[in-house]
């Protein structure tokens, strides 16, 4: 059974639910001051962040949702692309009275993340974009066959395989503790750092019905998703934005996509793998913290 989440004071979080945009979303929240909203990737849900959360509770009000499809929000039949699921978290923060906020995301969540700074870049104060790929800048680049990918650790052959309709289904459904095990854990630099509590919670919720439907068609809306940010990087982000990665995953391609798409660039690169918030939490959460107060942290991103 996954462990109650706590926050500075070791109380339990705030769990709840709200219907936004079409789908209802299950959040948990702590903390009082700003809010800052805590994203998710994949193949994980909230649960992620929770080493993150009582790190910043003390100062901000710390909102983690549940992605559409993901944890325990409504899994809709469609609205996978990443524009939409940015109106599902700008809408949600609205209903909990926050009309600005500090955004942090991390694999798809920092794609969604994103997608809501640039559809409402007078809500996010600042954004942190941790860990991914954007659609129409490198994702599909970084999934081809080829003999360079193959070699490194970050090959990600498995957005094609989502492509296709129905058979990854087939395949990993009976097959989900095992497959995200291996996945999950491939991805770290440190693979002890994923408890069998974390992998229990994360197979619970792509073993419910739905689950593993909804996370494919994240994938599947890949084509629109990099239509939508191409168009959008046409007008880059004014508010500071910290590209954070990994040394041994994406390390600092992240850099590169952000300073396509933003002005106020800046890095961070931890010597961890893809799985920070599990593999680093005290760290990552330091970098966050020094990130969000720092008040002159502006650098000119170069061409």
């Amino acid at each position: 059974m996954a462990q109650q989440i706590k926050d500075h004071n070791g109380k339990n979080v705030i769990h709840g639910r709200e219907t936004v945009n079409g789908v209802r979303l299950h959040y948990y929240t702590a903390g009082k001051g700003e809010a800052i909203v805590l994203l998710h990737g994949v193949p994980k849900t909230s649960y992620y962040w929770r080493n993150v959360l009582p790190k910043l509770s003390s100062e901000y009000t710390v909102v983690v949702p549940d992605l559409r499809g993901f944890g325990d929000s409504g899994r809709t039949l469609d609205g996978y692309d990443m524009p939409n699921m940015a109106e599902d978290i700008a809408q949600l923060m609205t209903v909990l009275g926050h009309e600005t906020f500090y955004l942090v995301g991390e694999d798809w969540g920092a794609a969604v993340a994103y997608a809501l700074t640039a559809q409402y870049p007078e809500r996010v104060k600042k954004l942190v974009y941790q860990e991914m790929l954007l659609p129409g800048f490198g994702l599909e680049e970084w999934s081809h066959l080829t003999t360079e990918n193959v070699k490194t650790n970050h090959w990600i052959w498995h957005i094609n395989f989502y492509n296709v309709r129905d058979f990854p289904e087939l395949l990993i459904s009976g097959r989900e503790k095992a497959y995200f095990s291996h996945f999950i854990k491939h991805e770290c630099y440190d693979p002890t750092a994923i408890s069998d509590e974390a992998i229990d919670e994360y197979v619970r919720c792509y073993s419910a019905p739905g689950g593993l439907r909804s996370m494919f068609e994240v994938y599947r809306a890949t084509f629109k998703d990099a239509e939508f940010f191409r168009e959008a990087a046409k007008t880059k982000l004014k508010m500071p934005v910290l590209a954070l990665g990994s040394k041994y995953f994406i390390n600092d391609e992240n850099t590169r996509e952000m300073k396509l798409v933003a002005e106020n660039v800046e890095e961070v690169i931890l010597p961890w793998g893809h799985q920070l918030a599990e593999e680093c939490p005290e760290e990552l959460s330091q970098v966050l913290l020094e990130f969000i107060k720092k008040e002159s942290n502006i650098v000119i991103a170069k061409a």
